[in-house]
């Protein structure tokens, strides 16, 4: 859970006092970017380094991947879409999701005085999907051919439609369990090629379907950043969810590794402000929406949100 009240930017005391947690084990509250401590002998032999060396940055996996692709201000969104996907997105406004599909965070950059609140989206059946198909359809097959042949069919996969829920409960879906399902199958037509596809696109409706509700709480994205991974090597799956999204996509030459070598770096002083720290980030390229493709996917996708609404039983919206 969340112990930050963001209306008084303080601790939760009523938060504490409901688990009983007592007030002395919070550490006092420093900003994100500053020291954090010192590392400690033992931590330093492990590490191989100095001890004492400051410590300057803190933290989450998702907060730290948006700041790798420079994500500090309202409307900017960051992407991942490895085992499981995430969307990240940038807020000003202290909001959220009353049924707890998406989640709100305080972002790195977040102040008393300046608002900048995350705002993620989590979908566990992303590339798992791709990997399991991969394994057990594909004998092995390598992801970049995966990639051409998934390129080779029509957007909209001939009516193959996959729900990629195979990895556990989902948030978005109000923590139902669905597991994952082909719908549509044709032995007389559909083929590995058409599995694959329709894999991809299965992954970008999910998505897509997820960015609904962040638009809910005012999340609309005109720009996507993502490193130039995982799923995002997919041809299909980009320019699909560009399209479906009508984003354009920005891909980076960056990791979370770097974001936090940066963030450190801000935090020690080393970097005057976030501008120097990300004076050399490198854009390998961007995806634009491509509107001969929009119909074919609009009408798949209203059907994948058929699909997945008499699957669970029931709508979901």
């Amino acid at each position: 859970g969340i112990l930050w009240d963001f209306r008084k930017n303080n601790i939760s005391k009523d938060i504490l006092q409901y688990y009983d947690i007592d007030e002395a084990l919070i550490p006092e509250v420093v900003p994100t970017f500053s020291v954090q401590g010192k590392l400690t002998r033992e931590a330093a032999q492990e590490l191989g380094l100095m001890e004492g060396t400051p410590v300057a940055y803190r933290a989450g996996d998702q907060p730290n991947n948006a700041l790798s692709l420079n994500v500090l201000n309202p409307g900017e969104i960051a992407a991942t879409a490895g085992t499981s996907g995430v969307v990240y997105g940038v807020s000003e406004k202290i909001t959220f999701d009353p049924k707890s599909r998406i989640n709100t965070f305080a972002h790195v950059n977040h102040t008393p005085g300046l608002n900048r609140l995350g705002v993620l989206l989590c979908i566990n059946g992303t590339g798992i999907l791709n990997s399991w198909i991969r394994k057990h359809v594909l004998d092995g097959l390598n992801y970049e051919r995966m990639n051409e042949l998934a390129e080779t069919i029509p957007p909209g996969s001939e009516g193959l439609l996959v729900l990629p829920f195979g990895n556990g409960a989902e948030r978005m879906l109000e923590n139902k369990d669905p597991g994952a399902a082909f719908v549509h199958l044709n032995f007389n037509m559909h083929t590995a090629s058409h599995l694959i596809r329709a894999a991809h696109e299965g992954i970008v409706f999910s998505f897509a379907y997820g960015m609904e509700i962040m638009n809910q709480v005012g999340i609309s994205p005109s720009v996507i950043r993502a490193g130039n991974a995982n799923m995002f090597l997919s041809p299909v799956f980009r320019k699909s969810l560009s399209t479906l999204t009508n984003a354009r996509i920005e891909l980076y030459d960056t990791d979370g590794s770097q974001g936090a070598a940066r963030g450190a770096g801000i935090g020690a002083g080393i970097y005057k402000n976030y501008a120097e720290a990300f004076s050399h980030l490198h854009k390998i390229g961007s995806i634009e929406p491509d509107a001969s493709i929009r119909p074919a996917l609009e009408e798949a996708y209203n059907q994948w949100k058929q699909s997945l609404e008499n699957y669970i039983g029931k709508s979901i919206t």
